[in-house]
């Protein structure tokens, strides 16, 4: 089977540090070159695969903001899809854009949805629904108004995150710094707990980090920026807790099935996959405020961590999406 997966372009794939689109698309091309599938990566000139790479964005347009986003998006999207009869199957990652090429070209192909920016995209899947097909990340983020194959859940490389039995004696924030993120609950929490915290993550609000972020950072309370995977897999390990009081329907929440691959529960707002990522009170706790998630941080000892590596390994790894999709190209090539 030849499979074209289309990544984004705003990071490298794999990413340095944030991307996790592109993380989602890397993995799954490494998973079906892994299995024998012939793969080409569509993404950066400097992106990583083992599979064959196309390319005609030397890099991502969030990495040299010179670049007109809108532009290298055209090209690169268009680049795949005027070689699209030389793959089986295409695998989008890229979002509504290239669903607007599917009733142009005779492949088949299959759009991952992850996550909908805004309910005004809901249109163009709708608009194209006969002629591809829609993989949802969580039950949650399923739309009632989108028709889809499967729900197939982010995998990780379970091997890149190390399983951590004993603890350090610190709380972590690992994020997007931004009011959907919760940060500042996280400050709030720790701060009740009389809890070390450290904040890892890109600032992408920056007016929330200096209104509601900067002012708390102290001894207790230490922001490290942006931090990439070997450095990510330490902190998620030695985290008593990693602690996710979103304020949006998540789709999914890749820290959340990271942490439990180091062995560490979760403590998250009760809102949208969340019930899907974690076991209540199994590999975490799923609460509804500030109050709530600093009781449940006395409760962590309660919390097997060998139960968290395991349920996300057996629900959240790179082999078993690899197989789930597998298993969906399958289903549209013998319609």
């Amino acid at each position: 089977m030849r499979v074209a997966v289309l990544a984004p372009i705003a990071w490298r794939t794999p990413p340095r540090h944030y991307g996790p689109w592109e993380q989602m698309a890397s993995n799954v091309a490494e998973g079906l070159v892994a299995t024998g599938m012939e793969v080409t990566l569509f993404a950066t000139a400097d992106s990583i695969t083992q599979g064959k790479l196309d390319a005609v964005v030397q890099k991502g347009y969030e990495e040299d903001r010179e670049q007109d986003a809108k532009v290298v998006e055209c090209l690169h999207i268009s680049n795949l899809m005027e070689k699209a009869s030389q793959f089986d199957i295409i695998h989008n990652h890229f979002d509504f854009l290239p669903l607007s090429y599917s009733k142009l070209i005779s492949t088949p192909m299959v759009t991952t949805i992850h996550g909908f920016s805004s309910s005004r995209i809901i249109p163009v899947y709708q608009k194209y629904a006969a002629n591809t097909s829609y993989v949802a990340i969580s039950h949650a983020d399923r739309s009632p108004q989108l028709p889809y194959i499967a729900t197939v859940y982010n995998g990780l490389r379970t091997e890149d995150f190390t399983f951590i039995e004993q603890p350090e004696d610190y709380l972590l924030f690992l994020g997007r710094i931004h009011p959907d993120k919760g940060t500042a609950e996280a400050i709030q929490i720790a701060q009740q707990c009389e809890k070390k915290l450290l904040i890892a993550g890109i600032i992408q609000d920056q007016t929330y980090f200096q209104e509601k972020v900067q002012p708390f950072l102290k001894d207790s309370i230490i922001f490290l920026g942006h931090v990439g995977p070997e450095q990510r897999n330490k902190l998620l390990g030695n985290a008593a807790a990693l602690l996710h009081p979103i304020h949006f329907n998540e789709p999914f929440g890749l820290s959340v099935a990271e942490a439990m691959l180091c062995g560490t529960p979760v403590i998250a707002f009760n809102k949208g996959s969340m019930p899907e990522l974690i076991q209540a009170n199994q590999t975490g706790f799923l609460v509804d405020n500030v109050s709530e998630a600093v009781e449940a941080v006395q409760q962590l000892g309660k919390i097997n961590r060998l139960d968290c590596r395991e349920w996300a390994t057996t629900n959240f790894s790179q082999q078993k999406m690899t197989s789930d999709y597998l298993t969906v190209y399958h289903q549209i090539l013998n319609r």
